[in-house]
Order: structure tokens, then C-alpha cells, then sequence
């Protein structure tokens, strides 16, 4: 057992590093390929960003609005006990911003966009696809893996920002029709206590979880093996560990933010 856990522990190591060097190589074509006239095509990131977000906008939408209108429902019933029912705007605007809507957000992103990639890239990694491109003299961190990143690194947070509104517009639904609040005075109550800071905070979580999921959607990709049952792992893989380590970065990003009483 011991032995067992000795090899995971390496393998982890061993993934941490040739994940950190794919980050390092996505950077180097970013900032430094423009200047060796190599840039990221920006045809291929506006495709990417087409598919990362306009269509996921719509299943976004739905899942941050029905979120909103559950956790008004949920908190008007605790909060009608003291009185309080009007500070279900305050509540479901905060919760979304600062941590339901990027978390819920991101997760709907690392199902749809991240298995995309794992399976896009394994898929050309086992049909001997990217070999040809580097026989070509084409980087394939710079021609598949970069694109995929900015698009995602754009995109994710503007995501979020739809699943803030969304959100909000699904309380707003539950206060105004079931707890018959002033429509005006839920808008004033809403943005009354929501700061920047909570925005601020949704958003820095959002850009951490777009570079998650581009990255570990990218390496398992790329390092496919075992035809199409490696792709099926590949793909199974990335969308586990996207999940894990969203959920872990979540949970340090908020310590960050809760000690330093940003």
C-alpha cells in the first residue's frame, strides 16, 4: 500500500510539472510569438471563444436563474421569521456574485468546454494529427492549446457576469411575484449592500478557473494514448480533476479574500 502511494505521489508530481511547463509554453506563444512574427491566430480564438462562450450563454442562463430562484425561495423562508424578507435581495445578489455563480459557472464550463477538449485533442493525438503538424513545423501548443486558453481566459468571466444577472433576475422573479416586494425598492435594496468588491471577487475566482480548466483540458488532450478508449479516459479525466481543483481553488481564493477583509 505504501509503495502504491509512493507512486501516485509521483505521478501527481510528474503531471504538476508537465502541466506547469504546458503553462509556461501557452505564455511564451502569447507574449513572445508576436515577436518572433509567430502570434496565436486570432482567427482561431475567435472561433474558440464562439464555442466556449456563445454557446454555452444560454445553458449558463439557465442554471445561475434557477439558482436565483431557489436560494431566494430558501432564505425568504428563514429570513421571514425575523422579519427580514426584504434582505433576500441582498443575500441572493452577494451569494451569486462572490460565490455561486463562478463556482456553478465554471463547472457547467469544465463539463462542456473542457471535455471538448480533452476529447478534440486526444482525437488528433491519437490519429497521429499532431504529429503532422509538428512536421510540419507547426507548434501545437501555439496552434491548438493557446487559442483554446485566451478564449477561455476572455471568455469565463463574461460568463459569469451573465450568470450574475441571470441569478439576480431569478430572485428578483420570487420577490416580486411570491414575496410581493416593491420591484423598485428590491432593485435598491439589491445593489445597496452589493459592493465592487463582490464582483471583484467572483471575477479574480472566474479568470483562476478559466486557466484550470484550459490547462487541464489541454494536457490530457495532448498526452492521449490508447486510441479511443484513451480518449474516453482523457476526457473522463479532465472534467474529474477540472471539478477538483476548481472546488479547491474556490475554497483558497476565498480564504485569501476572507483573511485580508477584502
Amino acid at each position: 500500500m505504501i509503495s502504491s502511494i509512493g507512486k501516485y505521489i509521483i505521478e501527481v508530481s510528474s503531471s504538476t510539472k508537465d502541466i506547469l511547463s504546458l503553462l509556461s509554453k501557452i505564455l511564451y506563444w502569447i507574449f513572445i510569438g508576436p515577436f518572433r512574427k509567430k502570434p496565436v491566430h486570432l482567427k482561431s480564438v475567435s472561433y474558440q471563444m464562439v464555442f466556449v462562450g456563445l454557446r454555452s450563454v444560454v445553458i449558463v442562463f439557465f442554471i445561475t436563474v434557477f439558482t436565483g430562484i431557489v436560494l431566494a425561495m430558501q432564505t425568504a423562508y428563514q429570513l421571514e421569521k425575523m422579519g427580514a424578507t426584504l434582505y433576500v435581495a441582498s443575500l441572493v445578489a452577494i451569494s451569486l456574485c462572490r460565490e455561486l455563480s463562478p463556482v456553478l459557472t465554471s463547472l457547467v464550463v469544465a463539463g462542456r468546454v473542457g471535455s471538448a477538449f480533452a476529447a478534440e485533442l486526444g482525437t488528433m493525438k491519437v490519429s497521429e494529427q499532431i504529429e503532422a503538424l509538428e512536421t510540419m513545423a507547426i507548434n501545437p501548443v501555439r496552434f491548438l492549446a493557446a487559442p483554446r486558453f485566451l478564449a477561455l481566459l476572455f471568455m469565463l468571466p463574461c460568463l459569469t457576469i451573465v450568470g450574475n444577472l441571470s441569478g439576480i433576475l431569478g430572485g428578483f422573479f420570487v420577490g416580486t411575484n411570491s414575496l410581493h416586494i416593491n420591484a423598485d425598492l428590491y432593485m435598491q435594496t439589491t445593489f445597496k449592500y452589493l459592493e465592487l468588491k463582490d464582483i471583484f471577487t467572483g471575477l479574480t475566482k472566474s479568470v483562476i478557473f478559466s486557466i484550470i480548466i484550459a490547462l487541464i483540458g489541454c494536457y490530457e488532450g495532448l498526452n492521449t494514448k490508447g486510441g479511443a478508449e484513451g480518449v474516453g479516459r482523457a476526457t473522463t479525466r479532465s472534467v474529474v480533476i477540472s471539478f477538483i481543483l476548481i472546488l479547491l481553488a474556490d475554497c483558497a481564493v476565498t480564504t485569501v479574500f476572507y483573511f485580508s477583509k477584502m
